[in-house]
């Protein structure tokens, strides 16, 4: 049980760490346009970006997939920025009659990209046989839903407040939100390492 807990923990903080805020900011851009009313759909496309996160981790631990570490790394804020953009540019309009078959197919994706951004520091924590792998990176994914569940639930509270109690409309609350995302993910795209 004490193995569950290390691992699970180990997913806790891959989301919760402050240093390492691409995940929580992805997770806003990607809740942004959405309220508690919708929660099967934010809980589905959580789930899917998890899902694609534990994929790509399961590729690259079984040596399937590598991809180069300063690609991924500029790829990852490229995902936000895309998420960010598009809500940008939906905001206010009725997701009532839409299906959220694209958002969900790309948020997998979006998924596979971060998990292959965290792929070389789990295979380090994963030493032994590739059998004995796939446990832990399931304890891992555990965490990383718990987290990501945690995140979403703490900016839908705060969405709410400030709909509820300052009057910004669902459209003003997205395009603020979006601009603000746009804004924190520019610098990390333009001080890349793939540049140099």
């Amino acid at each position: 049980m004490s193995e569950f807990w290390m691992y699970f923990n180990i997913g806790l903080k891959h989301v919760l760490d402050i240093n390492a805020y691409d995940h929580v900011l992805f997770l806003m851009a990607l809740v942004v346009p959405y309220a508690f009313k919708d929660w099967k759909n934010v809980f589905v496309l959580v789930s899917l970006f998890t899902i694609g996160h534990t994929l790509a981790l399961l590729l690259s631990v079984y040596g399937i997939v590598q991809i180069q570490a300063s690609l991924v790394e500029f790829l990852i804020p490229v995902t936000i920025l895309i998420t960010a953009i598009f809500h940008l540019f939906t905001a206010g309009k009725s997701s009532k009659n839409e299906s959220i078959t694209f958002v969900a197919i790309v948020t997998l994706f979006f998924g596979i990209i971060h998990g292959l951004g965290f792929s070389n520091y789990f295979k380090t924590i994963l030493p032994g046989a590739a059998s004995d792998k796939l446990l832990p990176l399931l304890e891992f994914a555990l965490g990383i839903e718990a987290a990501q569940i945690i995140v979403v639930v703490v900016f839908l509270i705060i969405s709410y407040i400030v709909q509820t109690f300052f009057r910004f409309s669902k459209r003003d609350w997205a395009l603020v939100m979006s601009a603000f995302i746009i804004g924190v993910v520019l610098p990390m795209l333009i001080e890349s390492e793939i540049w140099n």
